[in-house]
């Protein structure tokens, strides 16, 4: 399994968990449904840019998405509405993004 497989198969896992289609997916991210298709099958790969963007929206970080075999911990955040909103996945990727960096300082302080 070469190593475009193993994010696109990790990224796979996350937005399936998270209930979100390929299409709610690429929409958050500002690309073409059949990319994220393509990326998930290891055909294309991510960019730095839009992995970013994906560990925020999941509450993970990229080195979690690089490693092979690693549990990968994520942040879960939802919304009473029964629809998926593209709003409700921004404010969720930006939720996600503060709590991030507090765990990571609250590390850095326990050290």
């Amino acid at each position: 399994m070469n190593r475009n497989e193993i994010i696109g198969g990790r990224i796979k896992t996350l937005r399936e968990s998270f209930g979100l289609n390929q299409a709610q997916t690429a929409k958050f991210l500002g690309i073409d449904q059949s990319y994220i298709s393509k990326c998930e099958k290891g055909e294309r790969q991510f960019s730095m840019d839009l992995l970013e963007k994906l560990c925020d929206l999941f509450g993970c970080r990229i080195n979690d998405l690089l490693t092979e075999g690693k549990e990968i911990s994520t942040l879960h955040f939802s919304f009473r509405a029964n629809a998926i909103k593209e709003e409700d996945l921004i404010a969720i990727a930006e939720i996600n993004r503060i709590a991030l960096n507090i765990r990571e300082m609250k590390a850095l302080l326990e050290k």
